[in-house]
This record gives C-alpha cells, sequence and structure tokens, in this order.
C-alpha cells in the first residue's frame, strides 16, 4: 500500500509545479507586454532616461518601444497644428513709414528627427498654450526684422517674395525648439500715414487713362473701317449699273452720264470719308489731349501726395527720434540721480555703522575699566579685611606723588614779572633768615600740606606719614628804620 501511494504524491507535486510555472510565465508576459508602448501616426513617442549615450531622449514617430524598468519612461508630443494670430502693429519698414501686417501662422512639431529631438528636450510637458505663446514671441520678432528689411513698394505689390522672406526668416527660429511653419496668411496691410492708399490711387489713375487712350483709338479704327467700307460699297454699285448698261447701245450717252455721275458720287462720297476722317482724328486728338490733361492732373496729385506721406513719415521719425533721445537723456539722469542717492544712503549708513562701532567700542572700553577697577577695589578692600577707610586711604597714599607734582606745576607755571620786598633794617630776622628767604618760605607753605589735602577728600594718612607739627605765632618784626627797597626779578 505504502510503495503505491507515494507515486501518485509525487504526481500531484509535479502538476501544481508544472502550473505554477505556467503563471509565472503568463505574468512575465503580461509584465513585458505592458512595457512595450506603441506611438501613434498624431503623436511622437518620446523615451528619456537611460536611452544611448550622447542622448538625452529617443524619438519614436510610428511603430513602438520596449520601455525599461527603473531606468527608461516615456511620454507623448501631439503632432497637431496650431493656429497662431499674430496682430503686428506699427511696425518699421525700410522708408521709415510704420505698416500694420495681421497676419496668420500655422505651426506644428517637426517629424524631422534632429527638430524631433528639439522638440523633446524643450516642448515637453509643455501644454498646448504655453508653446504658442513661445512660438508667438518668436514669430513676432522675426516678423519685424523682416518688414524693417523690405520697402512698402516690396510688401504690398510682391506679396509672394514677401511671404518667402518670412518663411525664411521663422523657420530656422522655429526649428530651434523643435517646430516647423506650415503655412503664411497675410489678411491686410494697412499704414497710418495713407502711403498705401496713394499707391493704389496712383496705380488705379494710371490704368482709367490707359483704358480712355484705348477707347479713343478703337474709336479712330472704327470710324475708318466705316469710310472704307462706305466707299468700297459706293465704287462697287457703279460698276454694277456701268455692267448693266453695256449691251445698251441706245442709251450710250446715258451711260456715261451715269458713269459721270457715280464717278462724282463716288469722289463726294470719297471726300466725305475723309472729312470725316479728319474729323474722327480731331475728336481723338481732343480726347487724347483731355486723356493726357487729366493724368497728367492724377500724376501730379498722386506725387503731392506722396510727398506729404513722406513729409509726415519723416516728421514722425524725427518726432520719434527726439522722443527716443529725451527717454534715454531722462533714464541717465533717473539712473545718475539714484546711483548718486544710493552712493549717498550707503556712505551715510557706513558712516553711522562707523560711529556706532566707534561708540560702542568706546563704551566696551569704558565697561572692562569699569569692571577691572571694581575688580580691582574689591580685591584691595579684601586685602584691607573689609576696612573701606583703609582701601581709601591707600589709594590716597598712590595719588600723593601726583598731588605733589601738581603742586609743584603750579608753582612752576606761576610767572611773576616783578617782587619787591621792604627788607627791615638789618636785612635778617631772629633765626638768621633774610627777608626774601622767609618771603619764598612763606609762599611755599601757602601750598596745603598733604594731610590737609587728604582731610579735605576725607582720608586721614597714616601715623607714618608724619604729623602737621603746631604752628608757632610769628614774632613781631623790629621796625627801626626805612631801608632802601630791594627789587628781586623772576619769572
Amino acid at each position: 500500500m505504502n510503495y503505491a501511494i507515494i507515486p501518485v504524491a509525487a504526481v500531484h507535486y509535479g502538476i501544481i509545479s508544472f502550473g505554477a510555472l505556467i503563471a509565472v510565465l503568463f505574468m512575465v508576459i503580461v509584465f513585458l507586454a505592458s512595457r512595450y508602448k506603441r506611438c501613434p501616426s498624431n503623436k511622437i513617442l518620446v523615451v528619456y532616461g537611460k536611452v544611448g549615450v550622447g542622448q538625452s531622449a529617443n524619438c519614436i514617430h510610428g511603430g513602438g518601444a520596449f520601455i525599461w524598468p527603473l531606468i527608461q519612461d516615456y511620454a507623448y508630443i501631439r503632432l497637431t497644428p496650431m493656429t497662431i494670430a499674430i496682430p503686428l502693429q506699427n511696425a518699421l519698414s525700410m522708408q521709415n513709414i510704420r505698416i500694420n501686417v495681421p497676419s496668420t501662422f500655422t505651426v506644428g512639431i517637426s517629424t524631422d528627427p534632429e527638430v524631433m529631438t528639439s522638440a523633446a528636450e524643450r516642448l515637453l510637458h509643455l501644454t498646448p498654450r504655453e508653446i504658442e505663446e513661445m512660438a508667438k514671441e518668436i514669430i513676432f520678432g522675426q516678423l519685424r526684422l523682416t518688414v524693417a528689411s523690405l520697402t512698402i513698394e516690396q510688401i504690398n505689390q510682391d506679396r509672394e517674395s514677401f511671404l518667402e522672406s518670412i518663411r525664411k526668416n521663422v523657420s530656422p527660429e522655429l526649428n530651434k525648439i523643435g517646430l516647423f511653419l506650415i503655412n503664411v496668411n497675410i489678411t491686410d496691410i494697412t499704414d497710418g500715414s495713407g502711403y498705401i492708399d496713394s499707391i493704389g490711387k496712383k496705380a488705379a489713375a494710371e490704368a482709367i487713362n490707359q483704358a480712355k487712350v484705348d477707347v479713343a483709338e478703337q474709336d479712330k479704327l472704327g470710324a475708318i473701317g466705316e469710310s472704307e467700307a462706305t466707299r468700297a460699297k459706293e465704287i462697287r454699285v457703279a460698276e454694277n449699273v456701268a455692267d448693266s448698261q453695256k449691251g445698251q447701245k441706245t442709251a450710250e450717252a446715258d451711260r456715261r452720264i451715269i458713269v459721270h455721275q457715280q464717278e462724282a458720287q463716288a469722289v463726294n462720297g470719297e471726300n466725305k470719308a475723309q472729312a470725316d476722317i479728319a474729323d474722327s482724328n480731331a475728336e481723338l486728338a481732343v480726347k487724347q489731349a483731355a486723356a493726357l490733361q487729366r493724368g497728367e492732373v492724377a500724376r501730379r496729385e498722386a506725387a503731392v501726395e506722396i510727398q506729404k506721406a513722406q513729409y509726415r513719415a519723416e516728421a514722425e521719425r524725427l518726432r520719434a527720434e527726439e522722443v527716443i533721445r529725451q527717454e534715454i537723456e531722462k533714464t541717465k539722469v533717473e539712473i545718475a540721480a539714484e546711483a548718486q542717492a544710493e552712493k549717498t544712503r550707503r556712505e551715510a549708513r557706513g558712516e553711522a555703522d562707523a560711529i556706532l562701532l566707534k561708540y560702542q567700542a568706546e563704551a566696551e572700553g569704558i565697561r572692562k575699566v569699569l569692571e577691572s577697577k571694581a575688580a580691582g577695589y574689591l580685591n584691595l578692600v579684601k586685602g584691607c579685611n573689609g576696612d573701606v577707610k583703609s582701601a581709601a586711604t591707600l589709594l590716597m597714599t598712590e595719588k600723593i606723588e601726583q598731588i605733589v607734582q601738581l603742586q609743584v606745576e603750579a608753582i612752576r607755571n606761576i610767572k611773576i614779572d616783578k617782587i619787591t620786598v621792604w627788607d627791615s633794617a638789618g636785612g635778617g630776622s631772629k633765626d638768621g633768615g633774610t627777608s626774601t628767604a622767609n618771603f619764598l618760605a612763606g609762599l611755599i607753605k601757602s601750598l596745603p600740606p598733604l594731610h590737609d589735602v587728604a582731610g579735605m577728600a576725607g582720608i586721614d594718612l597714616p601715623e607714618y606719614l608724619g604729623e602737621i607739627a603746631a604752628a608757632k605765632p610769628p614774632a613781631k618784626p623790629q621796625i627801626k628804620a626805612k631801608p632802601a627797597p630791594v627789587e628781586s626779578e623772576g619769572a
């Protein structure tokens, strides 16, 4: 029993494995089929990503391509033509006359390989509206350039050459972005100065005058033909009459008379025909003169209108040049003023920044000095065991040298032109000093002692700096006689 069951299980396992293999193969085929993209006839298939060395995209028109997952992607560009209205106004021609050239351009995506690549690089994922705006800017510029290179006569009379010039200038620029020019339609060409109307009037006047001359020429030929026909008819009638009377011998005289009459009538008819021809020639000459007069008048009027149009065009050109020059000068002045204002603002800003930095630096220095002094004073007070008075005394002691120096400077800088000392008799005092010496000693003693200076500051100097001796009462001078004055010069 066991040997019979094992082969059945193996068969079932093999069937399941074969079914799974078929399912996997089917999924692979479906996946590969989903990655193969076909290109319709009205579109371009753009495959981008890793498409080849030196290529930004692979453009396909018709057919299809396999899109590798992860490393490639695709998009479509429509080949539907676009109609763009170009209402060109006030375009300047070669004659400096501004004209209006309303036109309609039909453009589309090109299927040329190089142009298709440009379209894939510049127009992919853009909307038709965005593509039309881009093409409109190019067409406007090239159409103005074409009009500026031609005269009014070349633009208005030879439309085929004008359209060919437009195609020659517009097509290469459109090809640069992947477009090509399908058709150009110029609806009507007008100008504000009336120059084109003057050209039309001139051509119409010339055509009318030529038609009048042709009519007069045909009238002349008709009159001459009619006169010749009448003469031939009369001659023929005379010949027939003469032939019918040749057999009549009895009427020879009558025949001759009739012949003479017929001859006379023929001569009269010929003279009449010649008179009619002369009248016709006279009328023709009159009509020709009148037509020539009207043609000359029309030609001169047309010339006057052309000169007026040229004068207006030249005036407009000069006015435009003056306006442009004034606008340029105005712009220069504005730019210079703005530059000067910006320079002034920047200089003021720089000066303000410099002043601010200066004051900030000074404030920072003062703060550092005060912090250092405060720290020094704090350490000094701590060194004096918290006795602030002792600390102040020490600080005052450090300043004694400066105070003494200031006292010396105060005496030294005193300018005394002349000192007169009245010395007493004997020229001396009890202690053996002269009056002059006593005067100078008293002058020096008039300066405040160090203890007094410290006392003014509210500080008691330590005892090791000495004490002020008690002042002795001055001895009363004994004046015996009035000696001669002793003068001492000092500076």
